[in-house]
């Protein structure tokens, strides 16, 4: 059954506008009596049927609500150094699907691709449209929020501020921490995972990265493409302190 996110709180009556109520009237082509599953601000889940339809909006009667919780007890952050366009869309995709609460887009030296404020606020966008509809796929009752592109050093300067946050790196250039061991000893509520872009970092920033109290980890003795680091340390990730495996 089709997932909707639902920019409000469910009620016995709502309405679904923009680009939700165009699909389901003219790429679904939906006709009164079918149902939706519908996600609100606030996490519940309810099973809704389509009553009405007008021009730029889809009214939803409820019909049961649903103790559907599917999010994992771990704040995880994914922050990814940008890769090339196909590689990052995958990097999200799978991000949103494995549990990550936010993802955000990173700019280090070793970046292939370079945005204008332009370009970068469409890919921003464009991120935060996989990012939904891949939410919308794996059941999730929260969408993860795509942030705009940030520097690494102003990515460093706000965690730091924050005693609740942790952040771990994934570096090539360890290879005595491991990534379970330093997850099972980490104690923040919020944790960044940090993830190089395919050239992996400068030693200046793994210095830096440290010096903001970053914990450098190893994924193993096989070097990772930077999509493939992502997605199995976010893995682990969930495996030893979410929801993976419970």
């Amino acid at each position: 059954m089709r997932r909707l996110f639902y920019k409000g709180l469910l009620a016995d009556t709502i309405e679904i506008t923009g680009s939700d109520a165009h699909h389901l009237m003219h790429v679904m082509r939906a006709k009164a009596g079918q149902e939706v599953i519908v996600v609100d601000d606030s996490g519940q889940v309810g099973r809704m049927e389509m009553t009405a339809f007008r021009e730029d909006a889809v009214t939803m009667q409820l019909k049961e609500r649903l103790a559907a919780d599917t999010e994992s007890p771990l704040e995880l952050v994914l922050a990814q150094c940008l890769l090339k366009a196909d590689k990052m869309d995958y990097v999200v995709q799978k991000a949103v699907e494995l549990g990550v609460t936010e993802i955000v887009p990173v700019k280090s030296h070793n970046c292939v691709v370079r945005y204008d404020a332009k370009k970068a606020a469409a890919r921003q966008s464009r991120w935060q449209k996989i990012a939904e509809e891949a939410a919308k796929q794996c059941g999730r009752t929260a969408l993860t929020e795509v942030a705009p592109i940030t520097d690494l050093s102003a990515l460093l300067q706000a965690s730091a501020k924050d005693e609740q946050t942790e952040i771990v790196f994934c570096y090539e250039n360890e290879d005595e921490t491991t990534v379970k061991s330093c997850l099972q000893a980490a104690r923040g509520k919020r944790l960044i995972l940090l993830v190089g872009p395919e050239g992996g970092f400068t030693l200046d920033e793994a210095e830096n990265v440290q010096s903001a109290g970053g914990k450098a980890v190893t994924l193993g003795p096989r070097i990772l493409r930077a999509e493939t680091a992502a997605v199995a340390a976010i893995t682990v990730a969930q495996y030893e302190n979410g929801d993976l495996g419970a």
